[in-house]
């Protein structure tokens, strides 16, 4: 074979990241990687400022309106340039929302892990749906679900994007929204081999470290990608984190490290899909090597087919020609080849189909918020606001969202009663509330939890807490979490309330499902997915 037929190959294990926002000149720059190097696909981000690792830096993202056409037209002008069909990826966890505005959103891993195992086939249904807007954009390549079990609280990256801390319904879950996918033509990844729920540092920034052993991990940690290889996963996506018990000891990035993915993950689990790296942009490997092109060397002689974010494309193709034999070229390339013929870009060259659907979103959002609403306390709650309502002694206060919210709306049908609502300092006098409270006795309060991430209690203010910690103490509390159930641990006095419902997401149909429940007290078949304990 001719050097520049192999440095063809080699090309198509380049994935490097755009982005929605870039400007002319970082898409020409883009062209000309594809027509020069021949890469196998791209990575979608929304902006510069909201890739991998920049979100420490704090620059504001530009939200644009027109970012869905914007994404479409790109991927249309970037196939154009390249003469090997490109293979186009996007994190879309909980739908191309994740990246692109004004797209359908579909809940959280950690709602979805609510639902009864009986209710799983609607994990199929998102993954089917997800699949259906990403080839409506023209992407093929779905960079989900997390297989990762969310067995420690404090994780500052996984928490919501995972299913929850039981490993079978992480497993069985991972596996239904993959097979939703492939129904439909895409194609999957279980991430972050080999688990990176057990960490509590965030690899974007700095090198998480799995103290367990083989054992532990065969019987936690690597359980859901067992499964997920029993079930032909396209591919599985290695984390940066460091397993110094796969590694003879040392703390290597499991990115980097031969003996935990061509020993661990092809031998011992037989995987024989695609392996991608996690984004070589993030900074527990990214500062590692000072010679440009070394870092991805370094990837695929681990074992990686594809390196996603790649930095150093013509002097990564340069390090692995010169680097590598020519059969692990031709296994990683043919292992790509498979996976585009799969989803049809070679043979057809049709890169976009159908529309996106907002109407099933929504259809579905509502079926998935029946199924997963969970009660935690329950004193007869509806019973006690109705009593309390006859009285005049039923109030209602929601946080982080005015009164014209969709649960009160819904509950106004037929359990009117005053109403007021703490939304931030600037238009909010927290005082003013506790003082307008002491006249009622029963309080329904609607906790909208700002942010999904942990840091910062969530981004609830103190004063927020210790509102809800005084009324939980003298009132009778009714509380209806809209957010993260991790949120649940931090709210002083919790377990005083007369009522503690969790709802997961804030989506207008998880708010009127919330409404129509409370309003019929019906049963709450939802399950929390992960454990806690209240204060």
């Amino acid at each position: 074979m001719t050097d520049q037929a192999l440095k063809q190959k080699v090309g198509q294990f380049f994935f490097p990241a755009v982005f929605i926002n870039d400007t002319e000149e970082n898409i020409q720059e883009t062209e000309r990687l594809i027509k020069e190097h021949n890469i196998g696909g791209l990575t979608f981000f929304h902006s510069r400022t909201s890739a991998a690792t920049n979100y420490e830096s704090k620059k504001t993202v530009v939200f644009n309106d027109d970012s869905y056409q914007k994404i479409k037209d790109l991927i249309v002008r970037y196939q154009k340039a390249a003469s090997t069909p490109l293979l186009i990826s996007i994190d879309a966890e909980w739908g191309l929302a994740m990246r692109i505005e004004k797209t359908p959103q579909y809940p959280y891993a950690i709602t979805l892990g609510a639902l009864p195992e009986s209710k799983s086939h609607l994990v199929y249904e998102v993954g089917k749906q997800i699949g259906l807007d990403l080839k409506a954009a023209g992407i093929h390549y779905n960079l989900s679900p997390l297989a990762d079990i969310n067995n420690n609280p404090n994780n500052p990256v996984i928490g919501y994007r995972s299913f929850g801390e039981n490993k079978e319904k992480v497993a069985d879950f991972a596996v239904e929204y993959l097979n939703g996918m492939s129904e439909v033509g895409v194609l999957g990844c279980l991430k972050h081999f080999p688990g990176h729920g057990n960490t509590n540092v965030d690899s974007h920034l700095g090198l998480p470290v799995l103290n367990e052993t083989l054992e532990e991990l065969l019987e936690n940690e690597l359980y859901p990608f067992i499964k997920g290889i029993e079930n032909n996963v396209d591919s599985i996506m290695i984390g940066h984190l460091a397993v110094p018990s796969l590694n003879e000891g040392r703390n290597t990035s499991a990115t980097l490290s031969k003996s935990i993915i061509q020993t661990l993950l092809r031998k011992q689990l037989g995987h024989d899909g695609l392996v991608i790296s996690d984004a070589l942009n993030m900074h527990s490997v990214s500062k590692l090597y000072d010679t440009k092109g070394e870092l991805e060397w370094e990837a695929f002689n681990a074992g990686n087919d594809i390196l996603c974010f790649a930095e150093n494309v013509p002097e990564g193709i340069e390090a692995i020609l010169k680097n590598a034999s020519p059969d692990r070229i031709e296994e990683s390339f043919n292992r790509i080849m498979r996976a585009k013929e799969k989803v049809g870009i070679l043979s057809e060259h049709i890169f976009t189909s159908g529309e996106l659907n907002f109407e099933k979103a929504s259809e579905l959002n509502l079926e998935i918020a029946q199924n997963s609403i969970t009660k935690i306390i329950d004193n007869s709650n509806t019973e006690l606001a109705f009593k309390a309502q006859k009285n005049n002694q039923l109030a209602k206060l929601s946080l982080y969202k005015g009164v014209e919210n969709t649960f009160f709306q819904t509950l106004n049908s037929k359990l009117e009663s005053p109403e007021f609502a703490f939304e931030n300092f600037e238009v909010s006098d927290i005082k003013l509330i506790e003082k307008d409270l002491e006249n009622f006795e029963t309080i329904i309060i609607s906790l909208f939890v700002p942010k999904a991430k942990p840091q910062n209690n969530f981004e609830i203010n103190d004063e927020v807490l210790d509102l809800l910690s005084n009324l939980l103490e003298i009132k009778k509390c009714i509380i209806y979490v809209f957010g993260n159930p991790y949120v649940l641990p931090i709210i002083p006095n919790l377990k005083k309330a007369s009522g503690l419902i969790e709802v997961y997401q804030d989506f207008n149909e998880f708010q009127k499902n919330a409404g129509i429940q409370f309003l019929e007290n019906s049963t709450c078949t939802g399950k929390l997915p992960v454990n806690i304990e209240l204060q």
